[in-house]
């Protein structure tokens, strides 16, 4: 589902809600700056590209189309047909096929993993994560397994989650939306609007922060998150960032800690669609909880992040890039430790929805645009 209003500026009573008694005026953010890229087109046609993970030696990349797909693309031979062995997924509004991420030992086990929206016994929707082993020709994924799927049903096809990345240790990390549930987000025995931490199998790794906790599940890594919609492993520090869309303004990136609350719904810096408040919300900020690193009063819709810590571009290093749908944009922020310095908006021209960005092994900077006719970019700046 698609908000049209959310990459207007807010109105001017919108604006009064936020500084009533209910919401108390936010510190406006870093105003952004607009930068010029260069940038090729490398794949046209694909249905609403979802997910790019990178192979090794030159292999080229693994991208989902939301619709169902995994696709192969590869420099000197375009995009393949689907591969096999895909699992079937539930399609309707964002739900579908999400994150292709590969495994930390693929050179030895060849294994990807997916999240999507699996249909049970009823067709209903649940969230899901499989891995299969991708064939030598790269035509297929074989022996598919589901380790983890999220109970109960998802209500709707609206704030999912979905995105995956892996620690240290090679344990997942994985994001649900609160699936327009809000305040499940806040229930520690409900997995909607959390972050979870996964072994590569699926099982509960015994360090998680409630796994002694009965009245929790014991998933569960960080709570009080929206729709986190980016999740990235900072190269520099080994930590965790995760970036989320807040409703009608208040987007934010935060720096997930073990056990933490995030404060959804209960701290906002957004507000409902319709332009009333959300009904929880009892501020900008909350006791006991963590305020965002970042954020945004007026909703890019993040997608999709990946810092950059090659050497192709110097003036690059030490960001982190942020995929915007309803921005229509690709975010360039600059990071100074555990702090954001800067920000910047490029492809501002091209008036396209951002769905995921990743750094290639070149050192470029690769964008998939979430359309029906969706694209593969390669970004550089511009010279």
């Amino acid at each position: 589902m698609t908000y049209p209003f959310r990459d207007t500026l807010l109105p001017v009573f919108a604006l009064a809600l936020l500084a009533s008694n209910v919401y108390a005026a936010p510190k406006a953010p870093i105003s952004p700056t607009s930068a010029r890229a260069d940038v090729t087109e490398l794949a046209t046609g694909l249905e609403n590209p979802w997910s790019l993970a990178f192979l090794p030696d030159n292999g080229g990349a693994l991208i989902t189309e939301r619709s169902g797909q995994l696709r192969l693309w590869q420099p000197d031979g375009g995009l393949s047909q689907p591969l096999k062995g895909v699992p079937r997924v539930w399609v309707a509004g964002q739900a579908g096929l999400w994150d292709v991420r590969l495994s930390p030992d693929f050179s030895k086990n060849r294994r990807v993993y997916l999240t999507f929206a699996q249909p049970g016994e009823k067709g209903e929707p649940h969230a899901a994560l499989g891995y299969g082993t991708l064939s030598a020709d790269n035509q297929s994924l074989e022996d598919f397994h589901v380790i983890f799927v999220q109970q109960p049903a998802l209500s709707s096809g609206i704030n999912l989650g979905g995105r995956i990345a892996f620690d240290a240790k090679g344990n997942i990390f994985m994001s649900t939306g609160d699936n327009n549930q809000r305040i499940n987000a806040q229930h520690l025995n409900q997995l909607q609007g959390k972050i979870l931490r996964l072994t590569p199998e699926g099982g509960v790794p015994q360090d998680n922060p409630f796994v002694k906790d009965k009245s929790a599940k014991p998933e569960v890594w960080t709570y009080g998150n929206r729709n986190p919609q980016s999740l990235a492993i900072n190269p520099w520090t080994g930590a965790l960032w995760e970036a989320e869309h807040g409703p009608r303004g208040g987007d934010e990136v935060n720096l997930p800690q073990p056990g933490k609350n995030y404060g959804w719904p209960l701290a906002t810096f957004g507000i409902n669609y319709s332009g009333q408040p959300i009904p929880e919300a009892k501020g900008t900020t909350l006791a006991g909880a963590v305020d965002p690193i970042y954020y945004w009063e007026v909703s890019p819709a993040l997608s999709g992040m990946a810092f950059y810590n090659a050497d192709r571009f110097p003036q690059w290093k030490h960001s982190l890039f942020i995929g915007a749908l309803a921005g229509e944009s690709l975010i360039r922020l600059t990071v100074d430790g555990d702090k954001v310095t800067g920000e910047e908006r490029l492809l501002t021209d091209r008036k396209e929805r951002i769905r995921e960005v990743q750094t290639g092994p070149d050192g470029f900077v690769y964008v998939l645009t979430d359309e029906k006719d969706g694209k593969l970019l390669k970004v550089s700046p511009q010279q």
